[in-house]
């Protein structure tokens, strides 16, 4: 290392051993001149690899943009899943009919600002299946508008996910922006084995740069896995976990055996409230030209865990549905089984809370599994106990899940009372 000159804090005068010649001589020569050389910076160098540090004081904070607050947010992946039945398109089909033609959201708000709606479905025609559709959930087809392939000289292409969200960009600017585009299903968009975290993660980035770049929601429709019931409701999403995990948002759906309702829930949120759901129905409607096509019907808000609002709705006793409530059913069994064949019917509540279950799934496991309940022998006032079969006492109350409710709500009012 060779000193020319030392000027202040500059590496005005130094040739250092990553320094190139014509670096070199550019600064000799204004050296020379009498003028003073910049400070050395190493990231001018050809090949050189430099970390980009930012300042959180130069950072403006942002708050989340939404399409429908606390569900959908804009910019960003939701992913949208549930096992075969539960309409998933249907419900993302009446959501873009609200975004373009006003109205209310499923949770009564209000749409606030209408925008376009773009959608890729490798499932679905657009002509007899998705068109009618959005007609019968009473969006406005002009801001509709469907991907069907690519054209590059002269020759017609399909629309891959995987390759081509890349040039989807500037088709979007041509019809004036989007606010929303549906991929239907999500995992086409991956590039590989969708069970692959990395193959995941390398193939959504590209949908989520696109979600970022035009401030547009993406909702990405997927199925559930086999046997996942039980599960936490993320956790079932099919392939890697990494889809769960790229999305800021996951809303998951289940229909209730041997009825037309539905239910859809936040199972994972990072930017709002990760509870609460809303429940529909699927109606089917016939539109002109005789056409007929479903639509959701809304019919409110529903509270509690994504995990408590599917559990009240799967208990059936096949498939994913039946294996969850057979492990229910065995929960509960040992639980009483090692307090002695019997337990206050309030711990049971907690046992079963703290295991991710709802109350309801639980007293449809209690039933098909055969335990009893009832107040102590000879106890008007008491709390109720649950009995394995042997454990039961020989009085047991008629209606005991009524008067088991009626009396917790009763003793819950008393202990309020005596607490303030």
């Amino acid at each position: 290392m060779m000193a020319d000159n030392h000027i202040g804090d500059q590496m005005g005068g130094f040739t250092l051993s990553k320094e190139d010649e014509a670096a070199r001589l550019a600064r000799i020569q204004l050296a020379q001149a009498g003028e003073t050389a910049r400070p050395f910076d190493r990231s001018m160098q050809r090949g050189e690899r430099v970390v980009k540090i930012r300042c959180g004081a130069d950072i403006k904070p942002l708050p989340i943009t939404w399409l429908w607050p606390g569900w959908v947010p804009a910019g960003k992946l939701t992913i949208l899943a549930g096992a075969a039945g539960t309409g998933k398109t249907t419900l993302a089909l009446a959501l873009a009919a609200v975004l373009t033609a006003g109205g209310r959201w499923p949770d009564g708000s209000q749409c606030k600002q209408l925008g376009n709606v773009l959608i890729w479905s490798s499932e679905d025609v657009a002509d007899d299946t998705l068109v009618p559709r959005l007609i019968a959930s009473g969006a406005d087809l002009a801001r509709c508008h469907f991907i069907e392939g690519i054209a590059q000289d002269g020759e017609s292409a399909p629309f891959d996910p995987s390759q081509d969200i890349a040039d989807l960009r500037r088709a979007v600017d041509a019809i004036g922006g989007v606010s929303l585009l549906l991929i239907d299903p999500i995992v086409s968009v991956v590039a590989g084995d969708m069970h692959r975290a990395n193959d995941v993660r390398r193939s959504l980035q590209a949908v989520v740069d696109f979600a970022d770049a035009h401030g547009c929601a993406v909702i990405g429709i997927t199925h559930f896995a086999k046997g996942g019931a039980g599960k936490a409701p993320q956790d079932r999403v099919i392939g890697s976990q990494a889809f769960g995990a790229l999305a800021r948002m996951v809303l998951v759906t289940a229909k209730e055996e041997g009825s037309n309702r539905r239910v859809m829930a936040r199972a994972k949120s990072n930017i709002a409230p990760d509870d609460g759901g809303v429940a529909y129905s699927l109606d089917l409607v016939t539109i002109a030209g005789g056409i007929e096509a479903t639509h959701a019907v809304w019919e409110g808000v529903i509270e509690g865990t994504a995990r408590e609002i599917l559990g009240d709705v799967e208990h059936d006793d096949n498939g994913e549905a039946g294996e969850g409530r057979r492990d229910l059913e065995r929960m509960l069994v040992d639980l009483l089984t090692e307090n002695g064949g019997q337990m206050p019917a309030k711990q049971v509540k907690a046992e079963v809370s703290d295991a991710g279950y709802s109350w309801t799934a639980a007293n449809n496991a209690k039933a098909k599994a055969g335990i009893e309940s009832a107040k102590e022998p000879g106890s008007k006032s008491g709390g109720w106990n649950w009995y394995l079969p042997s454990k039961s006492p020989t009085t047991i109350h008629k209606n005991p899940e009524e008067s088991e409710e009626s009396a917790e709500k009763s003793t819950d009012s008393s202990d309020s009372c005596t607490d303030s």
